[in-house]
């Protein structure tokens, strides 16, 4: 009756209230395992992906295009050029002795193969390196009046819409014909514009010697004008010991201001992925990878379908939501860059005589690393929602969850400050230090200075008089007042965490003490560990600690008193230490003060017994005979 009576009021039985939390717990210590499985197939899949041969490839071919100088001017390189005249020494240089390796160090024949080149020895050049340049028209900008009898002539800065479509020079040959951009190609981002493809564009030929006419023949004629914006020299070459594709582009920025600015890229891509065993190990990952996608797809659709609305509660399921849609991301670019070197890659290996342009396969295939890379750190990040039964863990996210209202206040004043600082900076310094020449760079400046990695001299000298005053003030207000009160809001509300956890008002770590349990069994099972007594062997061995204290002469009274406090302390730790607790912040309710007082109250009287006890004691020794 009384289970009846307990069903109609709406209660639930303890008994089943415990399975179901006991299933619950199960239930995630699977989905844990599960989960581990999947990230353990996310790893071996994307280092698969990458190897230290793709570094060392880079690091040999930027060695032997950036850094080698021009013959009899040792200052010349890729790197330092700075005008017209540096660059055709480069071209003409260490480019063209880069690019064609005809023999053995003892000048032996070095291969058999018709017409190509292996740079270093090891590296096939597939296909012939390509040029192309953009251009901007004349009079794309607006002279002052009072300047137009000094100048009759305006090359503005790179746009498409400034972009000189006309034919120019001997209008002959390729390189002054324009060829229209194709739409599939990417755009190229630069220090100066945003370029597209297209342009005026010529080929190297396989001969070195032929080359160096072109080359020799184009500086005559100007082929590099005042409207110049960008050039481009593109190549691709293949590694076959370690199976990879290098795909370089060195560029060189004509900006308005006049100078020549460089940058380069140098992207090593494993375009041929499945040859060796392994190769077919990574493959039998990604189609795991593709199962867990499903399976974890399916189990979010029916959490969405019974919480509804409840589901978008919770933080970490918006997690999962962002991981899934990151795991698909990764999929379709995957499929993406596959079907892509399906379809070109056997083009561009047949056509040894023409540019094979790599660039476009290295491009998707650099994205498909990026999307993956950011992926498998949202996989890891995870790994905190089945950790949460710590003890550590709890109180980290029970500080952060407090905070966060104050953080969010806190970070709208840091940002007002920070900003006007960045301003400040990018207005007053931007025209002299290259860490304020934009307010992007200001601003990363400004995170630099906070780590301590600042350029005070270039300040101080840009400025004297606001340049000292920008830097203390900036250190005063932003790295001691605003830093270390962020510091305090942490620390003040993980004090108040840890009172709470030390008075009881916490979670139940009940997955831990599973886990716990589990690790004990196997230990016993293991005979590495002896079993631990159970709650009736427990009682047994009090039974015997009493009929101790009897014998010893301890009186009943004292007996059922220690008996009463155990009692009392063994209810008090089960509630406050065993209780499921849903909120942090639940208040002390008047009944549980008045228990706690009482609690505390006998405590005294017992340390008050105890210490009249060794008074006792004390004087009856200070009476015996020395």
């Amino acid at each position: 009756m009384a289970e009846a009576s307990r069903w109609h009021r709406g209660g639930t039985p303890k008994p089943n209230l415990h399975y179901s939390k006991e299933v619950e717990i199960r239930t995630t210590l699977q989905e844990l395992a599960l989960y581990f499985i999947f990230l353990i197939n996310l790893c071996i899949l994307t280092f698969g992906m990458v190897n230290p041969h793709m570094y060392y490839l880079n690091k040999v071919m930027s060695s032997l295009f950036l850094d080698t100088s021009a013959p009899g001017d040792e200052r010349t390189n890729f790197k330092s050029i700075r005008s017209i005249t540096d660059f055709w020494k480069f071209m003409e240089g260490p480019l063209l002795e880069g690019l064609y390796w005809d023999a053995w160090y003892t000048n032996k024949t070095l291969y058999d193969l018709k017409n190509s080149s292996r740079i270093y020895y090891e590296n096939i050049l597939l296909g012939v390196p390509r040029v192309r340049q953009l251009k901007v028209r004349n009079n794309t900008c607006k002279v002052y009046s009072s300047l137009q009898s000094l100048m009759d002539e305006c090359y503005d800065r790179y746009t498409s819409k400034n972009e000189d479509l006309a034919d120019f020079g001997l209008q002959v040959e390729t390189e002054w014909k324009y060829s229209p951009p194709d739409s599939t190609s990417p755009w190229h981002w630069g220090f100066v514009g945003v370029y597209r493809n297209g342009g005026f564009i010529f080929t190297l030929s396989k001969s070195k010697s032929e080359t160096k006419n072109k080359f020799i023949d184009l500086q005559l004629n100007s082929w590099i004008t005042r409207g110049t914006r960008v050039i481009f020299i593109d190549f691709s070459l293949y590694n076959a010991n370690v199976n990879l594709f290098c795909i370089i582009r060195l560029v060189a920025e004509f900006p308005a201001t006049g100078g020549i600015i460089t940058s380069w890229q140098f992207y090593s891509v494993k375009l041929l992925r499945y040859v060796s065993y392994y190769d077919y190990i990574i493959a039998s990952c990604e189609i795991t990878f593709c199962i867990f996608l499903i399976v974890f797809t399916t189990q979010e659709g029916q959490k969405i379908r019974e919480f509804k609305s409840a589901y978008f509660k919770s933080v970490w399921n918006w997690l999962e939501l962002l991981l899934l849609v990151l795991c698909f991301l990764t999929v379709s670019f995957n499929i993406y860059c596959n079907v892509q070197i399906f379809l070109l890659l056997g083009d561009l290996l047949k056509n040894t005589d023409q540019y094979s342009d790599f660039y476009f396969l290295a491009y998707w295939h650099t994205y498909y690393n990026n999307i993956i890379a950011v992926t498998i750190f949202f996989a890891w990040i995870k790994i905190f929602k089945f950790i949460s039964f710590n003890k550590t863990m709890s109180q980290l996210s029970s500080t952060l969850s407090r905070c966060i209202k104050d953080i969010v206040g806190f970070a709208i004043m840091f940002f007002i400050i920070f900003f006007a600082y960045a301003q400040l900076g990018f207005l007053v310094f931007g025209s002299q230090v290259d860490d304020f020449s934009t307010f992007q760079n200001a601003i990363f400046a400004q995170f630099r200075i906070v780590l301590g990695d600042f350029n005070f001299a270039g300040i101080q000298q840009a400025n004297r008089i606001l340049g000292p005053i920008y830097f203390i003030t900036f250190i005063f207000f932003v790295f001691f007042v605003l830093l270390n009160m962020f510091l305090a809001i942490i620390n003040d509300t993980y004090s108040e965490v840890k009172a709470d956890y030390s008075i009881g008002r916490r979670p139940d770590f009940e997955l831990g003490k599973m886990i716990k349990k589990s690790y004990n069994n196997a230990l016993e099972k293991l005979r590495l560990k002896k079993p631990e007594e159970d709650e009736d062997k427990k009682n047994e061995k009090g039974g015997d600690l009493v009929e101790r204290a009897r014998r010893e002469g301890f009186d009943e009274n004292e007996i059922e008193s220690a008996k009463q406090m155990k009692k009392w302390k063994d209810r008090l730790e089960k509630k406050y230490y065993s209780a499921e607790i849903q909120d942090d912040y639940q208040p002390v309710t008047q009944q549980e003060f008045r228990e706690l007082f009482l609690y505390a109250v006998e405590l005294e009287k017992e340390l008050h017994y105890v210490s009249l006890k060794l008074n006792r004691v004390m004087r009856k020794i200070s009476t015996l005979p020395a």
